[in-house]
């Protein structure tokens, strides 16, 4: 089967040149410069600074978040803000989202005024979700989108696509705009929307079928927090038999025991990183 798009090198991330085929191998459009409109719902500490870099990289970009200040941060920058996701889905060919939480998905995509909650068919033709959720919400949410058709069908266009890509990182990579995207859906929008993850991060892992991406975070996270319990109770048992904090901090940081996670436990020892 012929790839859903494929995606050309360009002067600007912003404007892509998108080679679009059918099973056929036929294209819907060749070599054209296809500037994009990004939806982004949620403007968190996270979702905040990846909508900045995708401005910062050159996209027209349309936001929407329940929190008025935020919406006034960047509406004060001459930044698109909508007054619902369903009004980011109107205007947008792209959306990412970025949440707290399953059920904040679900309503932003299936919920009153989400998404999905419009006339079918929609206008995005793929939808991203960089939230840490489960799995199972990944790949229910997935379902609901691929369900639906598009506005423009012309040439035979598929339904839309979604792809769950959580981030690693942190608020500090999405500032530098070096998070690392683990990505679950059709390949083929993946490899569509790589421009748009290199864009945000500096890392961008495919993981395989819809609700991949959010089962490799789950399993990040869970790394992580074993190191966490496991750097704590090395502190807990050096300290209990007599060796400085700072002493184990400066052993740890030049030794095996080095990892990501002892960094947040020992706030005020930046210095001996």
């Amino acid at each position: 089967m012929s790839p859903l798009f494929r995606v050309e090198d360009s002067p600007n991330h912003g404007v892509l040149t998108l080679t679009a085929c059918l099973d056929g191998g036929l294209p819907w459009f060749h070599n054209v410069w296809y500037s994009m409109r990004i939806g982004f719902v949620g403007l968190g500490n996270m979702g905040s600074r990846m909508a900045d870099s995708l401005i910062k990289d050159g996209y027209e970009v349309a936001v929407h978040d329940i929190n008025h200040d935020v919406m006034k941060m960047f509406s004060d920058k001459g930044i698109l803000t909508e007054d619902s996701p369903l009004k980011v889905a109107e205007t947008s060919d792209v959306v990412i989202t970025m949440l707290p939480s399953s059920n904040h998905v679900l309503d932003v995509y299936t919920g009153q005024n989400g998404f999905l909650s419009g006339f079918n068919p929609l206008r995005p033709w793929l939808f991203i979700d960089s939230s840490t959720i489960d799995p199972q919400t990944s790949r229910k949410v997935s379902a609901a989108v691929s369900n639906c058709s598009l506005i423009d069908k012309k040439d035979g266009r598929k339904p839309p696509a979604m792809l769950d890509a959580p981030v690693s990182g942190g608020v500090l990579a999405a500032e530098n705009g070096t998070l690392t995207f683990m990505v679950g859906g059709p390949e083929e929008a993946y490899t569509a929307a790589k421009h748009l993850f290199l864009s945000m991060g500096k890392n961008t892992i495919y993981c395989g079928g819809s609700g991949n991406g959010a089962t490799a975070k789950i399993c990040n996270n869970l790394a992580m927090a074993i190191g966490m319990l496991g750097v704590s109770e090395a502190f807990a048992l050096g300290q209990s038999l007599g060796i400085a904090a700072s002493t184990l901090t400066k052993i740890f940081n030049s030794s095996s025991a080095r990892c990501w996670s002892r960094y947040p436990l020992q706030p005020g020892t930046e210095e001996l990183l």
